[in-house]
């Protein structure tokens, strides 16, 4: 397996990356706003009907929240500490949605107290804490989705609900003087099958119409979530061909009069904006005989691969080091078995690699300093630079 850098980077954006790069101590992640900024206003540009709500957790930096704050995007907020964090970069609470189904009832009051008046829920539970915690709140249900088999990041199963508990959510939403909103789901993180956006559109459509020809009530919104790709090795389609045929899903079951479309990207936002760069620290092999090699890198599932858990998602690894290529085990620096990125699925880096050759992760934007451990085994955060 050979990277070539144009497949991931124009030329001149990753030579001003590994430029800086190169001055650095490693591990460390390089994100570059401009290509940030490109990506927000293409998405705007493929989906000019939606609002976009930047999911913060992909990667909390205040570079990040501010950037996208001027180019007027909304944000989806998981926890206190990530709203405190975005409305410190001067993020007004009408810009933003309490998206996390799971969560406190003191914690639905402070982001009521913050003026917040869209949550998200998937409960009765949380529904009854919404009520009493953000009386006259705007609500949507999380529905669950299937998609997982497509997605290489799923996430099913623990957030939402079944469509006829959707429906029963919405009607107790409206006696506890609450506003029924809308409906959201989420297809699963990269998600590369396109037509589970259309099933998951029509499910939300039986609920549109049996809540307004059985009860009443009017829902406004779809929540679509996020989903859409990053550049990873697995080829997908662009982004433009994702609009065209989700637009056209959406028209078919809606048609031209939309409810109001929300959209929660993340990944497919600033994953491409960043290249993580590691060094090797050993190159050896558990026997005389052994055909495989093990690489051992400065950076791990604990400071910011955490999304290699069973080889899920597989970032692009690029050297400078050519010659003739060998299927190798890569893995992190810390004493722990678990800390084994790609064992199963055989990447391939040059024979003549050795101790001190920098590896360049790239597609490393999303998910990596978001996920970073504080100090297992004694090792930092993962460090980060935005330029």
């Amino acid at each position: 397996m050979s990277i070539k850098v144009e497949d991931y980077y124009p030329r001149a954006t990753f030579q001003k990356m590994k430029a800086f790069a190169d001055q650095q101590e490693t591990p460390f992640v390089v994100i570059d706003k401009q290509t940030i900024a490109d990506s927000y206003d293409q998405l705007v540009s493929c989906f000019p009907f939606a609002k976009i709500y930047y999911a913060v957790k992909a990667n909390p930096a205040t570079e990040i929240t501010e950037l996208l704050r001027d180019k007027g995007s909304n944000f989806d907020i998981a926890s206190i500490y990530e709203l405190d964090k975005v409305m410190k970069a001067g993020v007004s609470a009408d810009r933003i949605s309490y998206g996390n189904t799971i969560k406190k009832a003191r914690d639905i009051r402070y982001f009521y107290e913050k003026g917040v008046r869209l949550f998200a829920t998937d409960s009765e539970a949380d529904l009854r804490n919404i009520a009493k915690a953000a009386p006259g709140s705007k609500i949507y249900v999380r529905i669950l989705t299937e998609g997982s088999n497509s997605a290489d990041w799923p996430l099913s199963r623990k957030f939402g609900c079944n469509p006829d508990m959707a429906l029963d959510l919405l009607i107790l939403a409206k006696q506890l003087k609450l506003e029924p909103y809308g409906i959201s789901f989420h297809v699963g993180s990269q998600q590369r099958d396109i037509d589970v956006w259309d099933a998951a559109i029509a499910k939300v459509k039986v609920i549109f119409e049996r809540l307004k020809e059985e009860d009443g009530i009017t829902l406004k919104m779809i929540n679509m979530g996020g989903g859409f790709p990053a550049n990873y090795i697995a080829k997908t389609n662009d982004l433009q061909t994702y609009a065209e045929e989700i637009t056209r899903f959406l028209k078919e079951d809606f048609g031209d009069e939309l409810p109001e479309i929300i959209l929660e990207p993340g990944r497919s936002l600033i994953a491409n904006a960043g290249i993580l760069v590691s060094e090797v620290v050993l190159v050896a092999r558990k026997s005389r005989t052994a055909v495989e090699r093990w690489v051992y890198t400065d950076v791990g599932k604990f400071s910011g691969l955490i999304e290699t858990m069973d080889e899920s998602i597989k970032f692009p690894i690029w050297t400078e080091k050519k010659g003739e290529m060998e299927e190798v085990i890569i893995a992190g620096p810390t004493c722990d078995s678990a800390d084994i990125m790609y064992e199963n699925y055989k990447y391939g880096l040059p024979l003549n690699l050795s101790s001190g050759d920098r590896l360049y992760w790239f597609s490393t934007g999303a998910y990596t300093t978001s996920y970073s451990a504080v100090e297992f085994n004694g090792f930092p955060p993962l460090k980060a630079y935005y330029i």
